[in-house]
């Protein structure tokens, strides 16, 4: 028996809001995170800019001592799973089993911060000052390991690291875990906190990222002629997953089903995308989904606003779709919230979540002259008012890495 799953809790981490309600609103008002970097002095970089949190106090939600063993991509996944299970209603050991949910919270890169720094300490004072927490606080699987500590969770646990593909992975893999009866509700997405001096000078020294650094708002523009990379982001975005059976035994609020869930690898280059893997990504998740591919009616593009890879998932899409690529709406959410790299595909699916829900369709903002290889439908620059039934998520990471999720709009 396979089992239907919902999507029943929801939590952000984003520099457009850390709650659901100022996450979407923001979302609605077409608003940009991004501005200049405060976290440490970025002077001497092409890009000073990023989505970067910068109100959020780990001391203040998690006291001192706790807050002082976890980097920062694992206080951002917490605080993200933390509110998302509340607001599933999921009481751990009372109206779930503790050994039948579990945590798959994936990170890009893990805990580069904590890295930094104790490579600082080791080089400035020596071997013994080296904390004792800087294995624990730096491995990627810490997220889902801190997460089941802290709130109990004794099922199923996973990490995974397929670099901007993670959440979404993630997802589609605790999607399977469900419907096999290997748990009754999962705890799933991505973290990531990579707005450091290294990684924001080896993402430099690639040219990946943009450098239109005196306008941050309007730096992050996928499928824009005027494209010229991606702006990094920073937080978390994590879903409560549950088994229909088990989320309508307690009356819980559902927003969306989820469906469909495809992968598959470029087997291509490192970093350059090839349209044919996204492509039978996309094909995959639908034909799990039971659907045809007409039936789609919003793509949440991976979309970073890199010259390349905006042309190829424009063409990913048209494989993948045919003539009905030109009927689909398609949007990049990354052009306000910025490129979370691990994280992006819990944000974005939750983004899919919400549109599902309230029946409007997020803009790409900053689409000011579309590129005319770039020749889809991308919502430009407002929200759409649509009667949306499916949404479809993509992320597309280094390495050749595709991940795709179908959402339904919930139907008892």
């Amino acid at each position: 028996m396979s089992h239907r799953v919902v999507v029943t809790g929801m939590g952000v981490m984003t520099s457009l809001g850390q709650d659901l309600e100022t996450f979407w609103s923001s979302l609605m008002a077409g608003k940009s995170g991004v501005s200049l970097i405060e976290a440490f002095d970025v002077s001497d970089y092409p890009t000073r800019i990023a989505a970067e949190i910068k109100d959020f106090n780990a001391e203040e939600r998690f006291g001192r001592k706790e807050a002082r063993k976890m980097d920062r991509f694992v206080q951002f996944a917490l605080a993200a799973s933390e509110s998302a299970l509340a607001d599933s209603g999921l009481k751990i050991g009372e109206n779930v089993e503790a050994e039948r949910i579990g945590v798959s919270v994936g990170s890009g890169i893990g805990g580069l911060g904590t890295w930094e720094d104790q490579h600082n300490l080791l080089l400035e004072k020596g071997p013994k000052r080296v904390s004792p927490f800087f294995i624990p606080m730096m491995i990627a699987n810490m997220g889902s390991g801190q997460v089941s500590i802290s709130l109990g969770a004794k099922g199923p646990n996973t990490t995974m690291v397929t670099a901007c593909a993670t959440g979404s992975h993630s997802i589609g893999d605790s999607l399977r875990l469900i419907q096999r009866g290997d748990a009754d509700a999962m705890i799933c997405g991505g973290a990531e906190a990579t707005i450091r001096p290294t990684g924001m000078a080896g993402f430099c020294s690639m040219r990946a990222m943009t450098t239109r650094n005196d306008e941050p708002e309007k730096a992050s523009r996928p499928f824009d002629s005027d494209r010229d990379g991606f702006v990094m982001g920073e937080g978390a975005g994590i879903l409560i997953l549950e088994s229909l059976e088990h989320a309508t035994a307690r009356g819980a609020h559902i927003y969306a089903e989820v469906i469909g869930y495809g992968l598959s690898a470029d087997a291509h280059h490192m970093t350059e995308p090839d349209p044919d893997g996204a492509a039978r990504c996309m094909k995959m998740a639908i034909r799990d989904a039971g659907i045809e591919p007409e039936a789609v009616d919003y793509i949440n593009a991976h979309g970073t606003s890199t010259p390349v890879g905006d042309r190829s998932e424009t063409i990913a899409v048209k494989k993948a779709l045919g003539d009905h690529a030109y009927k689909v709406a398609v949007s990049s959410t990354k052009s306000m919230t910025g490129h979370l790299l691990g994280a992006a595909g819990g944000v974005e699916a939750i983004i899919c979540g919400l549109a599902l829900q309230n029946g409007v369709i997020p803009p790409t903002i900053n689409l000011d002259h579309q590129d005319p290889e770039c020749d889809l439908d991308y919502v430009p620059n407002v929200p759409r008012q649509a009667d949306l039934e499916i949404a479809m998520s993509n992320s597309f990471g280094f390495g050749g890495h595709n991940a795709t999720i179908v959402l339904k709009k919930f139907n008892p």
